[in-house]
C-alpha cells in the first residue's frame, strides 16, 4: 500500500473501528471526502468536498478527530486544505486560517527548534521575547530565505507565552492574509471591528511582511496598528525573507519601525545542524534512520529545513505503508519526490496580474480590461505588462489577448517604455523588481 487513496482508507477504518462517531455521521460526513493530495514537506492533506457547507461543518466539528486520525496513521499531524469541486483551480480554504492565534502551530516550539551556528543568534533574541515580551527587543524582526526555521520561532514564542499566560491575547497573521482582511472588512464596512481586533492584541506575529509592501491602504493601516500596539507596550514579531532595507515597495515610515528595533538573521544550517534536525525529526515522529541515511539526506539537502522535515515524513508514511525499512535508495526516492514537490509553481498571467494588483490596490479584472481608462489603472497595467512578458514564453500578440484584445504593438510599445523608464527611474525598478520577487515566492 503506498498511495494516498490507500492510506485514506486506512485513516477511513481507523474511524469506523475506533468509533470515534456514529455510523450515520461517519456516512454522512466522512465516507464522502475524496482524497486529493499529501504534501509531506509542507505538512498539508487537500480534501474534496462536496460543497461548502460540508467543508464548514468538518472544519467547526471533525477536525479533532481527523488530526487524531493523522497522528494514528501518520505518527505526525498536517494542516487540512478543504476544496470543493469548483474550486479546483482556485485558491484553497486552509483550516489553519489567518484568524487563529500562534498556538495552532503546536508542534512549533523552542524544545523542537535545532540551534546551531547559523541560527542561534535569532533563537536567543527569540528566548529573550518570549520570557520578557515587549522588554527585551520591540520589535523583532526575523529574516531569511524561506524553509530556514522564522515561522517555526514565530509560533514558538506565541506557545511559550500562552503556556505561560494563558490569558494573553495572541495573534498571528500572514502578510497578505493582513491585506486580505482589510480588503474583505472595507467591502463589509466592518474595518472599525478590524482595528479592534489588531489593536487590541496582547502580542502580534506578522508572518512574511514584505507583502504588505506596495498596497497604501494596507501600509496605513499597518502602521497605526503597529504604533498602537507598541506605544502600549505590546509586543511585535515580524518575519521577512529579506531586511527591511531590501523591501524596496515598503514606506519609509514602516521601513524604519521595523528597523528600530532588533533585526536577526537566519542562514542555511550546516551539515551538523542539518543532520541534528533529521534525527531529532525522526525521533519525534518514532522513526529509526541509521547515521549513513541521516548523512545521506542531509548531504542532499542544504538550504531548506522543511524539505530536511518533509523526508523524513516521507519515510516515516512509507514505514508504516508499507513496513520497508529507510535505506539509502528509499532515501534518494524520497528527496526526488520532496524536490519535484519543491519545483516551483508555474508562472500564470492570472498570478501575475493578480500581484500586480495587490500591490497597487486596484482590481485585477481593470488592468486586464480594454475599457477602462483611469488614471490609477494605467501605471499597473504597464508593469503588469512587462512582467508578463518577462516571466512568460508569451507573444506580444498573446500577452495583448490576455489584456483585453490590444493589438500587438500597444504590447511592443509598452514593453519598451517601461524598459526604458526603469532606466532612469529607481523606484519604478525596484517596484517592479519587489513584484517579481513576491511572485516568485508565493
Amino acid at each position: 500500500m503506498g498511495s494516498f487513496d490507500e492510506a485514506w482508507q486506512v485513516i477511513c477504518d481507523y474511524f469506523q473501528k475506533e468509533k470515534k462517531i456514529t455510523d450515520v455521521a461517519y456516512k454522512t460526513w466522512i465516507s464522502r471526502i475524496e482524497p486529493k493530495n499529501i504534501d509531506f514537506e509542507k505538512g498539508e492533506i487537500t480534501l474534496m468536498v462536496p460543497n461548502d457547507f460540508h467543508r464548514q461543518t468538518l472544519m467547526r466539528c471533525y477536525m479533532p478527530m481527523l488530526e487524531d486520525a493523522y497522528k494514528a496513521v501518520f505518527g505526525t499531524t498536517f494542516e487540512t486544505v478543504f476544496t470543493v469541486p469548483d474550486e479546483i483551480n482556485k485558491s484553497n480554504e486552509k483550516f489553519l486560517s489567518n484568524e487563529q492565534s500562534a498556538d495552532a502551530g503546536y508542534e512549533f516550539t523552542f524544545d523542537t527548534f535545532i540551534v546551531g551556528q547559523s541560527n542561534k543568534f535569532a533563537h536567543a533574541a527569540c528566548l529573550a521575547v518570549a520570557q520578557n515580551p515587549a522588554g527585551a527587543y520591540n520589535p523583532l524582526f526575523l529574516y531569511g530565505n524561506s524553509g530556514l526555521g522564522k515561522t517555526h520561532l514565530l509560533y514558538a514564542i506565541g506557545n511559550d507565552i500562552k503556556n505561560n499566560h494563558p490569558d494573553k491575547n495572541i495573534i498571528y497573521i500572514k502578510g497578505d492574509d493582513f491585506t486580505n482582511e482589510l480588503i474583505e472588512s472595507i467591502r463589509m464596512a466592518t474595518t472599525s471591528e478590524f482595528r479592534q481586533k489588531y489593536r487590541q492584541a496582547d502580542m502580534l506575529l506578522v508572518d512574511d511582511v514584505q507583502f504588505i509592501g506596495g498596497k497604501e491602504r494596507t501600509q496605513e493601516e499597518f502602521f497605526h496598528t503597529f504604533n498602537s500596539l507598541f506605544e502600549a507596550k505590546k509586543q511585535i514579531v515580524l518575519t521577512s525573507d529579506r531586511p527591511p532595507k531590501e523591501i524596496k515597495i515598503l514606506e519609509d515610515r514602516l521601513r524604519s519601525r521595523f528597523e528600530s528595533g532588533l533585526l536577526a538573521d537566519i542562514q542555511p544550517p550546516d551539515l551538523e545542524t542539518r543532520i541534528a534536525i533529521i534525527k531529532r525529526k525522526a525521533e519525534i515522529l518514532g522513526l529509526d534512520l541509521d547515521d549513513d541515511v541521516c548523512e545521506c539526506i542531509a548531504q542532499k539537502l542544504k538550504s531548506n529545513i522543511r524539505q530536511l522535515e518533509g523526508v523524513v515524513k516521507k519515510l516515516k508514511a512509507r514505514f508504516y505503508l508499507t513496513g520497508e525499512t529507510p535505506t539509502i535508495a528509499t532515501v534518494s526516492e524520497a528527496i526526488t519526490d520532496i524536490l519535484n514537490n519543491d519545483a516551483p509553481p508555474e508562472l500564470t498571467v492570472e498570478k501575475i496580474i493578480d500581484e500586480v494588483a495587490r500591490t497597487f490596490g486596484v482590481e485585477s479584472d481593470d488592468i486586464r480590461s480594454q475599457k477602462s481608462r483611469r488614471a490609477n489603472i494605467n501605471k499597473p497595467r504597464q508593469i503588469a505588462i512587462f512582467i508578463v512578458r518577462e516571466l512568460t514564453s508569451l507573444s506580444m500578440e498573446a500577452v495583448g489577448k490576455e489584456f483585453g484584445g490590444r493589438h500587438y504593438s500597444t504590447i511592443v510599445y509598452t514593453v519598451q517604455q517601461v524598459e526604458k523608464n526603469m532606466k532612469t527611474d529607481s523606484n519604478l525598478r525596484e517596484t517592479v523588481e519587489d513584484i517579481i520577487k513576491n511572485i516568485r515566492d508565493r
